[in-house]
This record gives C-alpha cells, sequence and structure tokens, in this order.
C-alpha cells in the first residue's frame, strides 16, 4: 500500500491539488526566467534584486525582525548592490553590501544577528546570480547549467521521494524528506550535467564532478531554509507562488547553489569571467 492509499481521501485530494499548482505556476515560472536570463543585462539583474528584495522581507519575517526601517535599509542597499555591479563597480558593490548588513543590523530592534544574516543571505544570492551571468560569452549557459541542475534535483527529489518513500533524510528539520528523495535528485543533477558535456558545453567529467557538487549544495541550501524556518515556527516563508509557498521556499536550493557557482567561477575565471570559469574546462 502506497503513502497515497494509506492516507483519507482529502489529504490525498489535497495534495494531488497542490502538485497541479506546482506544476503550473512552473510552467509559467520556468520559461519566463529563462527568458529574462537569455536576455541578461539589466533585466535579469532588475528580475535578481526583485527576487533578492523577496527573500530578504520574508526572512525578516520568519525571524520577527521585519520593520519598516530594516526594510527599507536592506531594499535600498540590495538596488544599489545592483546597479554598481551591473556598470563593473565591483569595489564599490562590496563596500555599500558591507554598509548595508551593518546598518540593517543596527536599525533592527531585535535580533540584530538574525536580521545580519538575513541581509548576508539576499546580498550572497543577487551579487552571485548577477556575476555567473555577467560573462557575455559563456553567461547564460553557465546560469542554466545552475539553474536546470537546482531544478531536476528538486522534480527528482520530489517524485523519487513520494515514489519511494523510505528512510527520512533528517526528520527534525524536514519531516517529509526522504534519502530516496535526495539521491533521486542527485542522480537527476548527473543526467543534466551529462547533457551540458554531450552538447560540447565543457567535458564531461568535470560537468559531472561540478553537478555533483551544486546538486548537494542545493540540497543543503534547503535543509538550511527548512532549519530556520522550523526554528521560529514557521511552516512557509509566504505564500506569493501558488503551490511553492514563498520565494525563499522556492529559492533556497539555487541560492546555495548559485553562490558556490560564483565562488568555483571566480577561481577559475576571476571577476569577470565567472561563467567562463564555470563551465569551460
Amino acid at each position: 500500500m502506497t503513502e497515497d492509499e494509506a492516507a483519507p481521501a482529502g489529504v490525498v485530494e489535497q495534495g494531488s491539488r497542490n502538485l497541479l499548482m506546482r506544476v503550473m505556476a512552473a510552467l509559467v515560472l520556468a520559461p519566463l526566467a529563462i527568458a529574462i536570463a537569455y536576455a541578461g543585462g539589466w533585466l535579469w539583474a532588475a528580475l535578481v534584486t526583485l527576487a533578492a528584495i523577496g527573500l530578504y522581507v520574508e526572512w525578516l519575517t520568519i525571524v520577527g525582525a521585519r520593520t519598516p526601517r530594516v526594510m527599507a535599509a536592506g531594499i535600498v542597499t540590495l538596488f544599489g548592490a545592483a546597479v554598481w555591479l551591473e556598470i563593473g563597480w565591483i569595489g564599490a558593490t562590496y563596500v555599500i553590501v558591507a554598509l548595508g548588513v551593518v546598518v540593517a543590523a543596527l536599525l533592527s530592534p531585535h535580533r540584530r544577528g538574525w536580521a545580519a544574516l538575513g541581509g548576508c543571505y539576499a546580498f550572497a544570492a543577487l551579487i552571485a546570480s548577477i556575476a555567473v551571468r555577467l560573462d557575455p560569452v559563456w553567461g547564460f549557459s553557465a546560469l542554466m547549467f545552475v539553474l536546470l541542475i537546482v531544478w531536476v534535483t528538486d522534480i527528482g527529489g520530489y517524485f523519487a521521494g513520494r515514489g519511494l518513500g523510505g528512510p527520512k533524510l533528517w526528520p527534525r528539520v524536514s519531516p517529509k524528506k526522504t534519502w530516496a528523495g535526495a539521491i533521486g535528485g542527485f542522480v537527476a543533477s548527473l543526467v543534466v550535467a551529462a547533457g551540458f558535456g554531450a552538447f560540447g558545453v565543457g567535458k564531461t567529467a568535470p560537468l559531472l564532478l561540478l553537478g555533483a557538487v551544486l546538486s548537494i549544495a542545493s540540497q543543503l541550501g534547503d535543509l538550511f531554509e527548512s532549519a530556520v524556518k522550523r526554528r521560529f515556527g514557521v511552516k512557509d516563508s509566504s505564500h506569493i507562488i501558488p503551490g511553492h509557498g514563498g520565494l525563499l521556499d522556492r529559492l533556497d536550493g539555487f541560492v546555495a547553489a548559485v553562490v558556490l557557482a560564483a565562488i568555483f567561477g571566480v577561481l577559475r575565471g576571476g571577476v569577470d569571467g565567472v561563467g567562463r570559469g564555470l563551465v569551460v574546462w
């Protein structure tokens, strides 16, 4: 007897509706994200900035540090960082980010450490997402590599976990995640990485290793966000995306993966060649 067969009819029906909403939302949002990623430039920077603002506000809401002054400080800093990063003022970007984190923490009446951590989280997501795409030649390929790894890790994990069930991965943090789901998502990421190698975007062996590392990072990012929500007794970061919850719920794995990818790209290709450093071997 499967988990769905053992569950009450109302629970099964609700789960089916939730899956349908997830699929419909993905069918709308994924092509839109890919199109904007392909366009790059200021359009991609604008999307990433809006997403980072959403991440920041949701984080503050979860940890109970959301006040108008703290939000304003973070939002202004995110806009400034995006503009300066897009025009190539890398040093100025780091300065404004550091100042923004400090100011937001000082303005918070309580839980200043959590407010500062939320700022670091949103700023890291912003900077990494723009940096990976900046390379005019390899930026789109590198960004799509990260996006697809994260997406198939999530999708593979969802269906493998529901279909196979089995032991829980970390029940204290995320009761629904299973080892089968984690392995299923990991295997799916290797298929995507092999596909990039087969189409000539880098060498297969290094891309397989990179895909594996990013898949693990994505799953750890998901668990990290779940741990934060559980720490503050929150189920969903918000309800902005039908079937998915909030931006934090949807982008937690991507944030972890893209930040790690950006670091790796900088180490291999420098600050001006993050995309090339990520996928060209």
